[in-house]
């Protein structure tokens, strides 16, 4: 050990693995610097022998922040949902150290999310997350074999009959959200996400050849793809263009609306996705007296369509 003043600063110096270690304490004190040689030597030891300091693991809060900043490369949507999922993890494990989490407290939050009426899916989706987050800290094997998911209702849904369809649409049309009719009539006769409705723009429309070029999509193999457009669709999709005069390519088929009435959007901004907006994530209209469906029933009837033989024979093999 090797002490000595530069000025009023003290440096220190020792050999390690052959080579000469010269380093300041960036202080005046002698005392200091005796602390801060030891700390780098033991620094220094510490990596050559490979020597690894265990961390306390951190709370549950503090621990599913760091774990949602590494999802980088996830859709908005999906992002959303985590968040969600967290909010709720939160109340039960945010004080909680991920080392004290136990079998026992999977379950009773499970038993009390199944109480306030949470669906087993979304529970399920919840319990995922808290997984995901165990996992990044390598605690999730130890009670891996313990934890039960709920079971899901296997039903994909159902399609509407030809006695509510006509219903639904006489109900969208009287709405007073202009567009809900045309995205209810493009998501019945294409087959589309919701997603990619609202991204669509209108140079993706090709009237001429009766078809659409879908956009971002939830899957590779969904970007891209090419979907031909009946009557019923290409009606639609002519009379909604012919309100806009003064569309350019780029803009969006079916755009935000400024205000809560019948007036057409002047922005550019796609749809957004909101409880206000029946259009996009919302149930069927009330008034047309039919079980409140989710917007994928739209999709599901297009497939339905398509294996009774009601579409098209090049829509069908887009399906």
């Amino acid at each position: 050990m090797s002490l000595y003043r530069r000025r009023d600063v003290w440096w220190y110096k020792f050999r390690f693995a052959g080579q000469m270690i010269r380093e300041s304490s960036k202080s005046e004190s002698k005392t200091i610097a005796k602390d801060a040689e030891r700390a780098r030597r033991r620094e220094l030891e510490e990596s050559w022998n490979q020597i690894k300091r265990r961390k306390l693991p951190p709370l549950f809060s503090l621990a599913a922040a760091d774990w949602l900043k590494t999802r980088t490369s996830i859709a908005s949507s999906t992002e959303r949902s985590y968040k969600l999922a967290i909010s709720q993890l939160t109340k039960d494990f945010g004080k909680q150290l991920l080392c004290d989490l136990c079998v026992e407290d999977v379950a009773a939050y499970q038993t009390r999310r199944k109480r306030n009426g949470v669906s087993n899916r979304t529970i399920n989706l919840e319990v995922g997350v808290l997984r995901s987050i165990l996992r990044r800290y390598r605690m999730w094997e130890a009670i891996a074999q313990d934890i039960d998911f709920l079971k899901e209702d296997p039903s994909p849904g159902r399609a509407l009959t030809h006695e509510e369809e006509p219903a639904i649409l006489d109900a969208a049309s009287k709405s007073r959200c202009r567009s809900l009719y045309p995205v209810i009539m493009v998501g019945i006769n294409t087959g589309m996400r919701v997603s990619e409705i609202r991204g669509l723009t209108w140079a993706q429309v090709d009237f001429l050849a009766k078809s659409l070029v879908v956009g971002k999509s939830k899957t590779e193999a969904g970007t891209g793809r090419i979907i031909p457009l009946n009557p019923r669709a290409v009606a639609v999709l002519t009379h909604w263009r012919g309100l806009f005069p003064g569309a350019e390519p780029e803009h969006y088929v079916f755009r935000t609306r400024s205000t809560a009435s019948r007036e057409m959007p002047e922005n550019n901004a796609p749809m957004k996705s909101s409880p206000q907006n029946q259009c996009i994530a919302g149930k069927w209209p009330g008034r047309a007296h039919v079980r409140p469906q989710r917007y994928p029933a739209a999709s599901t009837i297009c497939a339905t369509r398509s294996s009774r033989g009601w579409q098209s024979p090049r829509l069908r093999i887009q399906l």
